[in-house]
């Protein structure tokens, strides 16, 4: 069997230089039908090696779960990269960061406020100890050694960031040898020298993260890593947006310049990304360095392949730059438009009207945080009678993310986080309070990481606590149960929201699709009951991705909740995707 080891200068693959070309591609952010399909073009580019993070939170949502079923069958993403005779870089955390809701840590571990954070701690440590055991069943085998495809697997992440605490460190390259991995281990932090000196741990690999001035940053990794192979392991190509923000792109030309400057020095690389993907589901997270700023459904990364994997201009020029180092294979084909296709939703279901249907309530007599709930719901409808004379002032600790508050059914207005809003004026203080609470996204990374969402330290009416309250979690895995038979009512003209809507589509054959939500205004879409995530007026994003494998030949449904207003209840998909505005 192949052996991979750390040599004096070079990564030997049986004893011989080998330079590390590799990609990052998140099995989790791509449909499991187009895993292979990006994994060839990753290889077209002229990459020997894929990267993944593993998301523990996805993995276990709750406590003693595991799953490894369909997206998240991190065993056969793997096999298919080896099936493309290409290498694998495994990174499994436990905190990844990534962009990804909490940076990849369960919100579960954190109801007993005493548990560490990234830190020796017992309680911590335990849970991590499991899930290494759990992830490493999987790709031990799969080492290179062992006739697979690993060749690194990375400790911890960038945490020269975060902590210098060597005990957690060295507490986890003891699970993973635990665990059975055998292949060099790496760590990665950005070449600044606090970073570097607080995230190394004796006997791993050093490796540097950066997107700019490469042989400046090259030259701080051999400074602090005199022997070994240089790497830069998150060569940074593109970013990521926020609501309300611009989306982010680098220039062809710089990141190209920028990978040849790496190659002609001798350094491996992992390009992050070679292909982003998509926060299918309620998946991404957040930042909040004293403003709070969601981040959106795509994970375009303005990468090489697009968010529908698309080859793009810096994916060619990439492309050009490895052909001087090494062989590359054919380009891929180019891919055609998306269909184009229109038809009107139908049939709305407002949420209070019979908001039985969509969950079952609790009682609490205080107000309950989401995470105080089974399964920290990412939306859930909290009321109860309020009776004072004259007008109110409603109250809150804290608004985690966004509360929409309804008296007697009707809007009064809205909470927003970013904001930094806790109090709203009643024009009435009697009748029944409504609150729809959403988590907009885990913060993944800084201080706040593991943070409770929901609305946080009580309400109060004119200063007085509010009590006995009732409960409606609403599950967004799927749509809610609220309709029986077929679409009847289509719908002309505006509609407020909360309200369900849904429209039927039919193609001839399964195809890549591009929702456009122009005239929406802010909710969640399913198509077939799988969620294709967030979308809002807000700006960058307008287009959702619908993978093809997702899409039936002949009738398609696909269901909408729209939580504000929408001004053109209309069901648009377009040929491109349309990732929102850019600073230029």
């Amino acid at each position: 069997m192949p052996e991979f080891r750390i040599g004096e200068q070079d990564f030997l693959l049986d004893g011989q230089p080998f330079r590390v070309l590799s990609g990052a591609l998140h099995y989790f952010r791509v449909h499991p039908g187009q895993w292979a399909d990006r994994i060839d073009k990753a290889r077209r580019m002229g990459l020997n090696t894929i990267e993944t993070y593993v998301p523990w939170n996805a993995h276990a949502p709750t406590p003693g779960e595991f799953d490894l079923t369909g997206g998240l069958d991190l065993g056969r993403f793997l096999r298919l990269v080896g099936e493309a005779g290409m290498y694998a870089i495994v990174r499994p955390g436990p905190y990844i960061c990534a962009e990804w809701d909490n940076g990849g840590l369960p919100a579960w571990l954190f109801r007993d406020p005493e548990t560490g954070i990234r830190r020796t701690e017992h309680r911590y440590l335990a849970a991590v100890r499991e899930y290494l055991r759990r992830v490493h069943e999987v790709v031990a085998p799969l080492q290179v050694h062992r006739g697979g495809p690993v060749i690194l697997v990375q400790i911890e992440n960038e945490y020269g960031a975060y902590g210098s605490d060597k005990v957690y460190l060295k507490t986890l390259v003891d699970y993973t040898s635990d665990a059975g991995i055998t292949v060099p281990l790496t760590t990665v932090d950005q070449p600044i020298d606090e970073m570097m000196v607080a995230g190394r741990i004796d006997g791993v690999h050093m490796t540097a993260s950066f997107g700019s001035r490469a042989a400046e940053r090259l030259a701080t990794l051999r400074r602090h890593q005199p022997t070994g192979p240089l790497m830069c392991s998150e060569f940074w190509v593109g970013w990521f947006d926020h609501w309300g923000a611009h989306h982010h792109t680098t220039p062809v030309e710089e990141a190209a310049a920028e990978l040849d400057t790496l190659l002609a020095a001798g350094a491996s690389v992992n390009i992050y990304l070679v292909h982003g993907g998509t926060n299918f589901g309620l998946t991404s997270g957040a930042s909040d360095k004293g403003v709070y700023q969601p981040t959106v459904t795509s994970y375009d990364y303005d990468a090489p392949l697009d968010e529908a994997g698309r080859p793009t201009a810096k994916y060619h020029a990439f492309r050009e730059v490895i052909a001087k180092y090494h062989p590359v294979p054919d380009a891929p084909p180019p891919v055609p438009p998306a269909p184009s296709l229109a038809t009107p939703l139908g049939d709305p279901v407002h949420l209070f009207d019979n908001p039985d249907a969509w969950g079952t309530w609790q009682r609490h007599h205080a107000l309950p945080r989401l995470d105080d709930l089974d399964g920290a719901p990412r939306l859930a409808l909290l009321r109860t009678r309020i009776d004072v004379p004259g007008a109110a002032v409603l109250g809150f600790g804290e608004v985690r993310d966004r509360a929409s508050v309804f008296l007697d059914d009707r809007p009064v207005g809205t909470l927003l986080r970013e904001h930094h809003q806790r109090v709203l004026g009643l024009g009435s203080g009697t009748g029944s309070l409504s609150v729809l609470v959403e988590d907009q996204g885990r913060v993944n990374y800084g201080p706040r990481i593991g943070e409770p969402k929901g609305l946080i330290g009580g309400a109060t009416l004119n200063g007085i606590p509010l009590t006995g309250w009732e409960v409606l979690p609403i599950d967004l895995s799927c749509p809610p149960p609220v309709w029986a038979g077929e679409q009847r009512t289509p719908v002309t003209g505006a509609v407020a929201g909360p309200v369900l809507l849904r429209a039927g589509f039919s193609l001839p054959e399964p195809a890549d699709l591009h929702l456009d939500t122009r005239g929406w205004g802010k909710g969640v879409v399913w198509v077939n009951g799988f969620c294709l995530g967030r979308y809002w007026s807000r700006t960058p994003q307008r287009t959702l991705y619908l993978p093809g494998p997702v899409v039936r030949a002949g009738e398609n449904e696909v269901v909408v909740l729209e939580l504000d207003a929408m001004a053109e209840p209309v069901v648009r998909f377009v040929p491109e995707p349309l990732p929102g505005h850019t600073e230029a």
